[in-house]
């Protein structure tokens, strides 16, 4: 490693598949990839990961930091590794740093939407969540918001901090594997997973405020026997879905397969109550693929100007999807890119 003095990235989500797991692996492979002089320590869950076979950096040092979110071993356990470390700062791309956390830190807000959602949480969960969120947001050297709109709900929920003065917008990126595929790739794929008919296309969880019911009800007034909606979801609260004929779940499937089944889609469709990002949105824009969305939470400013956006309501959504938008064959240069993501946090890194 060189002298430079290391800052530490807590990289512990980045083996898992969810949108805070992408944003940690696209994110840090990217910054990775563009400084090579300063110094790195990742803390990874395992130092097994496929994400981790890609980097090639040689100012790395990969330490296995084997304590799961929002557990005892991160607030035990956690510190004392950090407190052991020779970084000068740490970098969370969440923000659960442990409480009594050694090293100054800097972490991103994806989303306020515990504050507006629970999400059937617990009460003693809704307690932890304030309270280490709260604990993050007063003791951190500075904040990432994803979107404007999570900035303006941080600022506006903690105002008494003053952290206006202290955070900034660092938008995520999209892969450049989201692009337009071709038509023999789309029906490869599509006969991979079962897909006979034209589909709307709905990426994500079920959590509350994704409003997946909503979602499923629109399509099924629709009465239209020769279309499906395709839900890439999974969850424990898929099993309080109610739906009928006509609608596909596939729980999981592998990111390499999403460009296709974007690109074969006859709209993504999404009712979400609140966004603090809404990745697939971006990601359906950069393979062609139409978006029927909801216009509320960060949706607006992700969302393209030929994306049809309404209330979340079954007969708006039900409307929209009568009569989707048309999809595009020219080439789409999205604006979010992981490239300047990484080189934006890198800037605020080196710089604190």
């Amino acid at each position: 490693m060189s002298n430079t003095k290391p800052i530490a990235i807590d990289c512990r989500f980045a083996g898992i598949n969810t949108g805070i797991g992408r944003y940690t692996r696209e994110l840090v492979s990217e910054m990775l990839k563009i400084e090579s002089q300063q110094c790195w320590i990742l803390y990874v869950r395992s130092k097994d990961e496929d994400w981790l076979k890609n980097i090639s950096n040689t100012n790395i040092e990969i330490i296995s930091a084997p304590y799961k979110h929002y557990s005892w071993g991160e607030q035990n356990h956690f510190p004392d590794l950090l407190s052991g470390s020779p970084a000068r700062l740490l970098f969370s791309p969440h923000f659960n740093v442990p409480y009594f956390c050694p090293l100054p830190f800097v972490i991103t807000i994806h989303d306020l939407i515990l504050h507006k959602y629970p999400n059937k949480a617990s009460i003693w969960k809704r307690i932890a969540y304030r309270l280490l969120l709260s604990r993050a947001i007063n003791k951190s050297k500075h904040i990432i918001t994803v979107s404007e709109t999570t900035h303006d709900d941080l600022c506006d929920i903690y105002s008494h901090w003053k952290v206006e003065s202290k955070s900034s917008v660092i938008s995520e990126g999209v892969n450049d594997n989201f692009y337009r595929r071709s038509v023999n790739e789309i029906e490869n794929v599509k006969r991979r997973y079962g897909l006979h008919k034209p589909f709307f296309l709905y990426v994500g969880n079920a959590k509350e405020h994704k409003n997946v019911q909503t979602l499923i009800d629109a399509f099924q007034s629709l009465g239209d026997n020769s279309i499906d909606l395709v839900l890439i979801t999974s969850g424990p609260e898929t099993a309080f879905l109610n739906f009928q004929q006509g609608i596909k779940f596939i729980p999981d499937i592998p990111d390499s397969d999403l460009p296709a089944l974007y690109s074969g889609a006859k709209a993504f469709v999404t009712a979400s109550l609140y966004e603090g990002f809404c990745l697939p949105v971006a990601e359906a824009i950069s393979c062609g693929c139409p978006v029927i969305a909801s216009n509320k939470g960060a949706i607006p400013e992700i969302a393209g100007e030929d994306s049809v956006l309404v209330e979340p309501i079954a007969v708006e959504l039900s409307k929209a999807m009568k009569n989707p938008p048309d999809p595009t064959d020219e080439v789409i240069h999205n604006k979010f890119s992981w490239n300047q993501a990484a080189r934006d946090t890198i800037n605020l890194l080196i710089n604190i």
